[in-house]
C-alpha cells in the first residue's frame, strides 16, 4: 500500500496585481517515491505552488502536511524552506568557481569526514558525474551543472526533491538522458520528486502522476496515460498533445455527429484510410517530423491535423480519405 508523504489541502496564495497569478483552493496528495509533474502554461501558478509546498511562501489559506506535520511558512522560521526537502531552481545556485566535489560536499558537516566523502561520492555516482568531481562549475555544460545542482540537493538525506523547470537549460540531446536518470534515481532511492514544467513531454516521460494547472486552478490530475487519453477539458488536451479543438459548427461541417459545444481529438486519432465513413480532405501543408509527417488537412473551410507515418507519401494539394475515429466532446 502506498504511503502518503505530502498532502496539499485547500491551498490558496494570491500575489499582488503586478505579479504572476497565484493559486486558488488547490488539493492533492503525494505518495512516497512518486514523481509528480505539475504542468501548465506560463503564469498558471506552477512555481507559486512549488514554493508554497517547500515553505518559501506564506499562503493565504490552506496548509501543506508533510509526514503528518504542517509545513511552516517563511514567517515562522529563521531559514525558509523545509529541512527534509530541497529545491533546484533554474539558476542552479552553485559556486561557479569551486569544484564539483566541493559544491556537493559543502552541504555536509565536517564532524565525520569519511562519511562526508562517502555520501558525496555515492550521490555523484547516482548522477553519473564522478568524472567531473575536480572540474570547476564554470567549465561545465548546462546539463552537467543541472546534475551537480541535483546532487547537491540530494546529498543531505533529502526526502522530497522539488524541481523548477529542470530542463530549461538542457539541450535536446541530453534532455532525455537526464529525464531517464532522474526517473531511475527516484526508483532506486525511494526519493519523492515534484517538478513543474510548461513542457508536457517532461511529465509524460517521467511522471507517475500529472497535475494540470490553469490560472491557479487545478483542472485535472491522474496517471499520465489516463490524463492524456481522457482529458476532462480542452486545455489539458492542448497542453499534453497539441490537440485539435473544433467548435460545434466546425465539427458539423466535417459531418461529425456531436451534441457538445466543442470537439477535441489528437492528430494521431485521425485515420488516413478509405472506408464507408471516410471523407475527402485536401492536403494544405506538410510538416516533416523525421520518421513521420504532420499533415494540415482542410474540408469545407475547416482545418485539422493528422499524422502520416510513411513520410513523403503525400504532397501538398493531394486529396486524402480521412476518418476521425475518435473524438471527445465538451
Amino acid at each position: 500500500m502506498s504511503e502518503q508523504i505530502l498532502s496539499i489541502q485547500n491551498l490558496t496564495k494570491q500575489h499582488q496585481a503586478e505579479q504572476l497569478s497565484g493559486i486558488s483552493n488547490v488539493n492533492f496528495n503525494i505518495n512516497k517515491g512518486e514523481i509528480v509533474a505539475i504542468i501548465g502554461e506560463s503564469g498558471s501558478g506552477k512555481s507559486t505552488l512549488l514554493k508554497s509546498i517547500y515553505g518559501l511562501l506564506k499562503v493565504d489559506e490552506g496548509e501543506i502536511i508533510f509526514n503528518g506535520k504542517r509545513v511552516k511558512g517563511p514567517d515562522e522560521q529563521l531559514i525558509p524552506g523545509h529541512a527534509e526537502m530541497k529545491m533546484v531552481t533554474q539558476d542552479f545556485s552553485l559556486n561557479i568557481y569551486a569544484k564539483v566535489y566541493d559544491n556537493i560536499a559543502s552541504q555536509l558537516s565536517n564532524t565525520n569526514v569519511a562519511l562526508k566523502q562517502q555520501k558525496t561520492i555515492e550521490v555523484m555516482e547516482h548522477l553519473r558525474i564522478t568524472a567531473l568531481k575536480d572540474k570547476k562549475i564554470i567549465a561545465l555544460s548546462g546539463g552537467e551543472q543541472q546534475r551537480v545542482a541535483i546532487a547537491k540537493a540530494l546529498v543531505s538525506d533529502t526526502k522530497v526533491l522539488l524541481l523548477d523547470e529542470p530542463f530549461s537549460q538542457v539541450d535536446a540531446i541530453l534532455k532525455n538522458q537526464l529525464r531517464a536518470d532522474i526517473k531511475r534515481l527516484a526508483k532506486e532511492t525511494g526519493l519523492t520528486i515534484i517538478m513543474v514544467s510548461h513542457d508536457a513531454t517532461d511529465g509524460l516521460f517521467m511522471a507517475d502522476r500529472l497535475v494540470i494547472l490553469k490560472e491557479g486552478q487545478l483542472l485535472q490530475e491522474g496517471k499520465p496515460r489516463e490524463v492524456y487519453n481522457y482529458p476532462t477539458n480542452t486545455y489539458t488536451a492542448k497542453m499534453l498533445g497539441n490537440a485539435v479543438v473544433l467548435s460545434k459548427r466546425e465539427a458539423q461541417q466535417l459531418e461529425l455527429k456531436v451534441t457538445g459545444e466543442q470537439v477535441c481529438f489528437y492528430p494521431e486519432w485521425v485515420e488516413l484510410k478509405a472506408s464507408w465513413s471516410a471523407k475527402k480532405f485536401n492536403v494544405r501543408d506538410i510538416y516533416y517530423k523525421g520518421f513521420y509527417d504532420e499533415l494540415l488537412l482542410e474540408r469545407n473551410g475547416v482545418h485539422i491535423r493528422a499524422l502520416q507515418l510513411n513520410s513523403g507519401e503525400h504532397k501538398k494539394n493531394d486529396q486524402v480519405y480521412v476518418n476521425i475515429g475518435r473524438f471527445l466532446e465538451f
